[in-house]
């Protein structure tokens, strides 16, 4: 075999500390990298997710940031209180973690839903965020399709999490097959196999539901309120929806750029590292 590589492969050279944290009463799952001093870049992933989807970014950012990584609530092995996962709900907890951090303002990475909740802090807490990069972002807009099929996918990974449901859920993210890891899958299998994500599966998809994503969804003006110089990173293999999605969002913030990468699906950032660490730094500028 050659060219193997692994979530721990990508670590394994990197220094950081994994810990868990009480947030406002729930136990919180959060890797920290880089210097504690250094400008705070907060990164936050998708519905479902983990902080290991940041595995291949930590390396590029912790030399001239102070990173801050965690399973959002609800998700991943974070605690999953029993009530739906609203984007207010995911607001208050980033501020909680940051808080726990000592942190007043940091740059914002986020992922699919961790864009949108990105983008409502950045709407609903201004001074709070410095500048912020969004990744196949939601928030603007919502197809019955498009929610439908995610949360046909994601219940049916719980209920049935063997290793071919969960690898099929890869295939909507990574484009390259070779990029959909093992031990990422593997992963996922072990946070879908917990009885607490079994049990608090319909809160996780609470923004899967016509009237509570409505009420979520940023409108237009909205976006327009964010000032924060913004790179909206345009996948063009990802699903119609976040394409749109991400020109639309990106043509109403003031201060905003697109980053486009024809190559790569919903992850940009897992899926093809040598083109997005580099762009990344570069836009939040390389600050120490």
């Amino acid at each position: 075999m050659t060219d193997y590589t692994s979530i721990w492969m990508m670590l394994a050279e990197q220094e950081f500390t994994q810990s868990w944290r009480d947030i406002d009463g729930v136990r919180t799952r959060i890797v920290t990298a880089g210097d504690p001093a250094a400008q705070p870049v907060v990164l936050l992933h998708g519905t479902g997710g983990h902080w290991e989807t940041f595995a291949p970014t930590l390396g590029a950012l912790s030399d001239r940031y102070f990173c801050i990584a965690f399973d959002m609530v609800g998700n991943g092995f974070t605690d999953k209180p029993d009530t739906p996962y609203e984007i207010p709900v995911y607001m208050e907890h980033v501020r909680g973690v940051m808080a726990a951090h000592g942190v007043s303002h940091a740059h914002f990475v986020g992922m699919s839903l961790g864009a949108w909740v990105a983008s409502s802090i950045a709407v609903f807490h201004p001074e709070l965020v410095d500048k912020l990069v969004l990744m196949s972002p939601a928030g603007l807009i919502a197809t019955q399709e498009n929610m439908a099929r995610i949360r046909a996918e994601r219940t049916r990974a719980v209920e049935n999490p063997d290793w071919d449901s969960i690898k099929a859920m890869f295939d909507n993210l990574i484009a390259d097959e070779s990029r959909r890891l093992p031990d990422l899958i593997g992963l996922r299998q072990a946070i879908y196999r917990r009885a607490d994500t079994y049990a608090t599966i319909d809160h996780l998809l609470a923004l899967q539901d016509a009237e509570t994503r409505q009420r979520n969804l940023l409108a237009p003006d909205q976006w327009r309120q964010i000032q924060a110089p913004t790179m909206v990173v345009a996948s063009g293999k990802d699903h119609g929806e976040y394409q749109s999605t991400a020109h639309q969002v990106a043509a109403l913030i003031p201060d905003s750029t697109v980053f486009g990468m024809p190559g790569v699906r919903h992850w940009p950032h897992f899926e093809d590292p040598e083109l997005f660490n580099p762009a990344l730094v570069e836009f939040l500028g390389g600050d120490r």
